[in-house]
């Protein structure tokens, strides 16, 4: 199944305000050289809702013809309707092999606005779609009848969700509560990297990753030993990054962090992110790069 397991969401570097189509495509065939399921383009990671149509089309096309044989997902949020109906189309023309829409809003979206939205999507598209439930950028919550509304449309694949509760016993019952509002085609991809673990022994069948999009390794050894049945592992990894996990809230959220390892790394030059995102100071960085050396993660 195309929506299970390891989906990464790689950063898109800008260079003087302009998308670093070099570094990207490097980034995305990296990621498919480490063995990842799939790749998500133009997700919150690759800071889509800053790029213009031709822009996001560019990175589409990029996306894919780079991947190899990995499926790549296209994130196609915007605004409005017809502008997300635009980024659809270009997607599919790139070759995408699923879409990814976050409702976005700037006037408060009711819930049967976001109905909407997903249902004309659908019904335009010739490839599955992923729903985006991310309520820290979008400022839109979802909950579990909408979940099930969207769920019957015709094409609908996954659904990736926020967070879960960090207790185990608490993120069980909460992946529960969504599996049985769901049909059992549709799979559930926990987000937000620090609880992913978490999420993937709780009854998630995908992770929908940001460091994985920078650091696919370390994803992917999280993901396997789930994926394996092993358990213990699966924690043991994810205890052993929590440096980087508390990286994440303490210095401004994950796009921050993602941006200054890559930077770190080489993989992308500094800055990275479209203004007016400043990305870390000098002492940040210098955090972050000892959190790495502790890892042993080193350029």
């Amino acid at each position: 199944m195309t929506f299970t397991g390891l989906s990464v969401f790689p950063l898109i570097p800008l260079v003087d305000d302009v998308v670093d189509e070099a570094a990207f495509a490097t980034q995305v065939e990296r990621l498919a050289a480490a063995g990842v399921d799939s790749i998500t383009a133009l997700g919150s990671t690759g800071s889509y809702a800053y790029l213009s149509r031709q822009e996001r089309a560019t990175v589409a096309r990029l996306a894919v013809e780079h991947a190899g044989t990995v499926p790549v997902f296209i994130g196609i949020g915007a605004l409005r309707t017809s502008q997300v109906l635009a980024h659809a189309e270009d997607a599919q023309r790139a070759g995408a092999a699923g879409l990814l829409l976050a409702p976005m809003t700037y006037q408060p979206l009711t819930d049967d606005d976001v109905y909407e939205l997903f249902r004309t999507v659908t019904a335009h598209s010739s490839v599955p779609v992923i729903v985006y439930d991310n309520p820290g950028t979008t400022r839109f919550t979802f909950n579990l009848d909408l979940y099930a509304r969207i769920a019957e449309l015709p094409g609908i694949a996954s659904f990736k969700i926020p967070g879960v509760p960090t207790d185990l016993g608490e993120a069980r019952a909460h992946i529960a509560k969504i599996r049985a509002a769901l049909p059992e085609w549709v799979t559930i991809g926990v987000s937000g990297d620090a609880v992913a673990a978490t999420g993937l022994v709780s009854g998630c069948a995908a992770w929908y990753s940001v460091i994985g999009g920078t650091l696919p390794e370390l994803a992917l050894r999280i993901t396997r030993a789930a994926q394996n049945g092993d358990h213990q592992a699966v924690a043991a990894e994810s205890e052993r990054l929590a440096p980087l996990w508390a990286l994440f809230s303490d210095l401004g959220g994950s796009l921050h962090v993602t941006a200054a390892i890559a930077e770190q790394l080489g993989f992308a030059r500094r800055p990275c992110l479209p203004l007016p995102i400043l990305g870390l100071d000098d002492d940040q960085r210098a955090h972050v790069a000892r959190v790495l050396e502790g890892l042993g993660i080193r350029p």
